[in-house]
C-alpha cells in the first residue's frame, strides 16, 4: 500500500498554506533519506557514480532490500559535500497523476534554484538552466511509476538536461526511461543487484557496526555465502543473532536467500516484542506514512496516554533500529515549518507486518482501515480516505465516500484516479449507485477509451435508471461513444436529441455535449453550426478546468483547419495551461496535445512537437482516440524523415499499421500506407509508392466521403497522394484537372489548410506543365498566406521540387527591386529556400524512367530490411516473418513490397539473390 494514500495536489493557493495536509506530505516526499554513521559506506558505488559526470542518468536497479536507497542518499551526500546542488523526490502511486508528479518535481528543483516555482516541464528545463552549478536530481521507489504520460515527461526531462545535470533514478525493475538510447550515447551508468551486494569485507563491517563485534571468520564466510551479500536479510540475521547469539546451528540452518526467510525472521523480531510494541507495530502498518496524530488513532492505548506517547513510540521504534525510516522534513516546501516528524516502515518489514495483521487478527484489519479512513476523512483528505475504505474492502463507505467526492473528481478531470478506484469495486455493487456508475463509464473512456465504455454501457444497470441526473449524463456520453468510434451521424442524431433536453442544470454534461456536437458538426460540414456550439459551451456558467480546455481544444482544432495557425497554436496552448505541457490542465488534455504538437510541427519547431508527442502519444494509443493517434504516428515519422532517419520513420509507421490492425482500424492502416507513400515519392520510389498507394484504397473505406474529413486526413488522403504520384511520376497535364476540383471543394467547406496543400500541388503541375507564369501566380498566393500565418511544413514535405517555385519568387522580387519592400515576406522566402536547399533532391520521373532494371542498390536498404532478407534467406514464409518481427502481415508485405522496390526484384528469390550480389547478406 505504501504512499499511495497521499493526498491528490489541490489549488496552489493550498499547497503554500504552511499547514496544508498536503505541504506536509510534499515535505516528506522531497526530503532525503538521513545517512547515518552505522551504515557501511559504498565508496567504490559512490565514487563510481558520482565521477560519471558524462552520464545524464543513473539507474540504481535491485529488488527489495539491496540498498538502494541507503546508496542513493550516500551518493547524494557526497555529491552536496563537493559543491553539487541536490534535489531529491520519493515517488509513490499516487504520482502516475500526471499533475501532481509535476507540482512534486517543481517543489523539489524549488528547493535547486532561487526564484519561485516552475510551471510544466518547459519552466522546469529553463529554471534548471539557470543553474550556475551542477546538479542532480534523484528520484526513489521509480517502480512505482506505470502511467506513459509521467514516465514520458522524465524522458523528456533526462532528454533537455542542462549541461551540468544528471539524473539519478532508484528502482525495482527497469523503468521505460528510452535507456536503449541512453546506453548506445554512453549516457546511462546501470548500478544493478550484483553491484549492491556487500562484498565478504563488507558483510563483516556491517555486523560490526550493528554492535556484533567481530564475528568469527568462518560464521562470517557463512552467513555471506548464504545470503549471498542480500543486506536485507543480513540485517534481518543481525537481529536475529540477539536472541540466538553465535549460535552454530541456528547459522548452519539460516538461508537469506529468499523473501520468505527475511519474513521468518521479521517473526523472530515481532515475537521479541513487548505487547505494547507488537500491537502498534501491528495496528500502524496499513499505514503509508506514519504520523503521530494517525498512529494515535490507530494504536491501542491505555486510560490517560495523549498523542505525545504516540510520538514517543515512533521514536523508540526509530532508537531500536525496528526497520523505520524518518522521513525529514526539508525547506524545499516554501512556506513550510513542519511541526512534527514523519516515519514510514521499511517497505519489506510492512510488507510482514500487514501479511501478519491479517493472520492473527483480520476482522482488524478492515476495522483499522475504516479508522483510518474516518481519520483522514475529518481531516479534509478525501483520496486517501478513500483509498483506506477500498484497501480495508468496507465498499459501501468508500461508495458513501465516493457519492460526495466523485463527481468533483469527474470535472478536475481525474479519470485515471476515479478508473483505477472503480476498477476495485465490485459491479454487483456499484450496480446500486447509478450516479456513480454512470461516472465510472466516463472514467473508462477518457483512459481507456470508447470500444471498452461502449461495451460497459451495454450492459450497465444505470441505463434504467429513473434518476434525471443519470440520465443527464448518460445523453452527454453516448454521442462521446459514437464520436470516437467514427459513428458521426448516429452521434449528430443522439446529440441533437440530448440538446433538447437543456439546460439540464449539470455543467460538465452540457458543455461536454456542446464540445462532442461542435466537433461532430465541423466533421459533417456544419463549420457555423460548430462554432455556435462552441461560443455556447464557452458561455456556459459553472465551466470547469476539464471542460474549458475540452472546448479550446475543439475549437483550436477548427482555427488549424481553417487555416489560423497563430490563433490554433494560441489557443491549444492556452488549454493545456501557460507552459504548453501537461501539468497546470486537467488530466494532460491528450486532446489538445496531440494537436498542439501538429501546430508546432507546422512551424518547423520540430524538437518541441517531438517533446510533446513524447508525452501524449502513449495516451492517445491506449485511450483510442483514433485521429489523434493517427496524427501523432504520421507526425512522428515525418519528424524522423526530416531529421534523415528514414528507418526510424518507417518503423513508426510499421507501429500505426499494427494498431490499425489490432483495433480494427482500417483508416490507420490506409494512414500509414499514404504517408509510406509520401515518403516513397521524394525518395524517388515510384513502384514501391505506387504500391503503398494502392494498399491504403482499401475497398469501401473511402466511398463515403465523411472519412476524409476527418481530421487526421485532412491532408492525406488516397486521391491527394495519387496526384502527388502523377507529379513526381505521372502525367502532370492529366492531374490538374482533378487537383482544381479538389481545390473547389476545399475551398467550399472552409479548409483552408487542404486548399493551401492543393494549391501547392497546383503549383507544381503548373510548373511541370511549363506554365511558368501560372504557376508562379499560384505559388505566390500559397505562399503569401503561408507566411502570414507561419506554415513552413505544409512547404517542406513536398519535398525540394518545390524550391525552384520559391527561388522564382524570389528572383521576381530581386528584378523588381522589391527585396527591402516586405522584410517578412522577404524573410520568409529565404528561409524556405534555405530549408528546401537542405533536403535531398528529388527523383523526377525522367530520372526513374531512365534507370536500368537491373541496377539494385544497397545502400538504402535499412537494419530491419537486412533482417528480413536474412529470414527470407533461410525460407521463412510472411507468418513466421510476421511472428519473428512481432509485426502484422500487412507490415511484412511493406516490408517486402519496398525491398523488391530498392532491388528491382518481382518476388523473393530474386530479392534474396540480389542482396547476395550485393553482399548485403551471407
Amino acid at each position: 500500500m505504501s504512499q499511495s494514500f497521499m493526498p491528490s495536489p489541490p489549488s496552489s493557493a493550498a499547497t503554500t498554506d504552511p499547514g496544508s495536509p498536503w505541504a506536509a506530505v510534499l515535505a516528506g516526499k522531497i526530503s532525503p533519506p538521513a545517512t547515518s554513521p552505522n551504515q557501511v559506506r559504498r565508496r567504490a558505488i559512490v565514487e563510481r557514480a558520482g565521477g560519471a559526470s558524462q552520464a545524464r542518468l543513473v539507474l540504481v536497479r535491485a529488488p527489495a532490500g539491496y540498498g538502494k536507497t541507503t546508496t542513493m542518499a550516500q551518493l547524494r551526500e557526497r555529491l552536496s559535500a563537493s559543491g553539487v546542488g541536490t534535489a531529491w523526490l520519493t515517488v509513490d502511486r499516487a504520482d502516475n497523476d500526471l499533475p501532481r508528479f509535476l507540482q512534486c518535481l517543481a517543489a523539489a528543483v524549488a528547493h535547486l534554484v532561487e526564484g519561485g516555482r516552475a510551471r510544466g516541464l518547459l519552466g522546469l528545463v529553463d529554471q534548471l538552466s539557470a543553474c550556475e552549478h551542477p546538479f542532480v536530481l534523484f528520484f526513489d521507489d521509480v517502480e512505482c511509476l506505470h502511467e506513459s504520460s509521467v514516465l514520458g515527461m522524465m524522458r523528456e526531462l533526462i532528454e533537455h538536461l542542462p549541461h551540468g545535470g544528471q539524473v539519478v533514478v532508484g528502482s525495482r525493475n527497469v523503468p521505460e526511461l528510452g535507456l536503449g538510447r541512453l546506453r548506445v550515447h554512453g549516457q546511462l551508468l546501470e548500478v544493478d543487484a550484483e553491484d549492491l551486494r556487500f562484498s565478504l569485507d563488507e558483510t563483516g563491517r556491517f555486523f560490526e557496526q550493528r554492535g556484533k563485534g567481530p564475528l568469527p571468520a568462518e560464521a562470517l564466510r557463512q552467513l555471506h555465502s548464504k545470503t549471498e551479500g542480500w543486506i536485507a536479510p543480513l540485517w534481518l540475521a543481525s537481529v536475529a543473532l540477539d536472541r540466538h547469539g553465535l549460535d552454530n546451528a541456528f547459522i548452519a540452518q539460516f538461508s537469506g536467500s529468499n523473501v520468505a526467510v527475511a519474513h521468518y525472521l521479521a517473526d523472530a523480531v515481532l515475537a521479541r516484542q513487548p505487547d505494547e510494541v507488537r500491537q502498534f507495530l501491528l495496528r500502524t502498518s496499513v499505514l503509508g506514512q506514519l504520523d503521530a496524530p494517525l498512529c494515535h488513532a490507530l494504536a491501542p492505548r491505555a486510560e490517560g496516554q495523549t498523542l505525545a506517547d504516540s510520538e514517543r513510540m515512533l521514536q523508540r521504534l526509530e532508537a531500536a533500529d525496528l526497520f523505520i525510516r524518518p522521513v525529514l522534513p526539508t525547506a524545499g516546501v516554501a512556506g513550510h515549518t513542519p511541526t512534527r516528524r514523519s516515519w514510514r516502515y521499511h517497505s519489506l518489514f510492512a510488507d510482514f507486518l500487514r501479511a501478519q495483521l491479517a493472520r492473527e487478527q483480520p476482522h482488524e484489519f478492515t476495522r483499522l482501515h475504516l479508522a483510518a479512513s474516518g481519520w483522514y476523512e475529518a481531516n479534509g483528505r478525501p483520496v486517501p480516505a478513500i483509498e483506506h475504505a477500498i484497501e480495508g474492502g468496507d465498499m459501501p463507505h468508500a461508495l458513501s465516500l465516493l457519492s460526495q467526492h466523485a463527481q468533483r473528481f469527474l470535472e478536475q478531470g481525474r479519470m485515471r484516479l476515479l478508473h483505477r478506484w472503480f476498477g476495485l469495486i465490485p459491479e454487483a455493487d456499484l450496480a446500486g449507485h447509478p450516479r456513480l456508475e454512470v461516472i465510472a463509464l466516463w472514467a473508462t473512456c477518457f483512459v481507456h477509451g470508447p470500444a471498452q465504455a461502449s461495451v460497459q454501457l451495454r450492459d450497465a444497470r444505470c441505463n434504467q435508471s429513473g434518476d434525471a441526473t443519470v440520465q443527464v449524463k448518460l445523453r452527454a456520453l453516448r454521442p462521446l461513444l459514437l464520436a470516437m468510434t467514427d459513428r458521426y451521424d448516429e452521434a449528430m442524431a443522439a446529440g441533437r436529441e440530448a440538446l433538447e433536453h437543456m439546460p439540464t442544470g449539470c455543467p460538465f454534461s452540457d458543455i461536454g455535449l456542446m464540445n462532442v456536437l461542435a466537433h461532430v458538426a465541423w466533421v459533417l460540414g456544419d463549420a457555423p453550426t460548430s462554432h455556435q456550439l462552441l461560443d455556447r459551451a464557452r458561455r456556459t456558467p459553472n465551466s470547469n478546468a476539464f471542460t474549458r480546455a475540452y472546448t479550446e481544444s475543439v475549437e483550436g482544432m477548427l482555427d488549424l483547419h481553417e487555416a489560423r495557425l497563430h490563433q490554433a497554436m494560441a489557443r491549444l496552448r492556452m488549454a493545456l495551461g501557460d507552459s504548453g505541457m501537461p501539468g497546470h490542465s486537467s488530466h494532460g488534455n491528450t486532446w489538445g496535445g496531440v494537436l498542439y504538437a501538429s501546430t508546432l510541427y507546422e512551424v518547423n519547431r520540430l524538437d518541441d512537437a517531438q517533446r510533446r508527442l513524447n508525452v501524449y502519444l502513449p495516451h492517445a494509443s491506449e485511450a483510442g482516440l483514433p485521429d489523434h493517434m493517427i496524427m501523432g504516428h504520421a507526425m512522428r515519422a515525418r519528424i524522423a524523415h526530416a531529421r534523415g532517419d528514414v528507418v526510424q520513420a518507417m518503423d513508426m509507421l510499421a507501429d500505426l499499421d499494427y494498431l490499425g490492425h489490432q483495433r480494427r482500424l482500417p483508416r490507420a492502416v490506409a494512414a500509414a500506407c499514404l504517408e509510406r507513400a509520401r515518403i516513397q515519392v521524394l525518395q524517388g520510389q515510384a513502384r514501391a509508392a505506387r504500391e503503398s498507394l494502392a494498399s491504403a484504397d482499401l475497398p469501401g473505406l473511402w466511398d463515403e466521403p465523411l472519412i476524409a474529413r476527418l481530421p487526421s486526413h485532412d491532408l492525406e488522403y488516397p486521391a491527394l497522394g495519387q496526384m502527388r504520384w502523377d507529379l513526381a511520376f505521372g502525367d502532370a497535364a492529366a492531374a490538374l484537372p482533378r487537383i482544381e476540383a479538389d481545390l473547389a471543394m476545399a475551398e467550399v467547406s472552409g479548409r483552408q489548410r487542404r486548399a493551401m496543400k492543393l494549391r501547392l500541388l497546383l503549383a507544381l503541375a503548373q510548373h511541370r506543365c511549363a506554365d511558368i507564369a501560372a504557376s508562379t501566380q499560384s505559388m505566390e498566393l500559397v505562399l503569401r498566406q503561408a507566411c502570414q500565418e507561419g506554415f513552413v511544413r505544409l512547404v517542406l514535405d513536398e519535398g525540394s521540387a518545390m524550391l525552384p517555385l520559391v527561388q522564382r519568387l524570389q528572383a521576381r522580387l530581386d528584378d523588381a527591386g522589391m527585396a527591402c519592400g516586405d522584410a517578412v515576406w522577404v524573410e520568409y522566402l529565404q528561409s524556405l529556400a534555405a530549408a528546401l536547399e537542405a533536403l535531398p533532391r528529388a527523383v523526377g520521373k525522367a530520372e526513374v524512367e531512365a534507370a536500368s532494371p537491373a541496377q539494385g542498390s544497397a545502400a538504402a536498404i535499412t537494419a530491419q530490411e537486412v533482417r528480413i532478407l536474412q529470414l527470407l534467406a533461410e525460407g521463412h514464409s510472411n507468418g513466421a516473418l510476421a511472428a519473428q518481427l512481432k509485426v502484422s502481415d500487412s507490415t511484412v508485405r511493406t516490408h517486402l513490397r519496398n525491398i523488391n522496390a530498392k532491388l528491382n526484384a518481382h518476388n523473393r528469390m530474386q530479392a534474396v539473390a540480389a542482396a547476395r550480389r550485393l553482399a548485403v547478406i551471407p
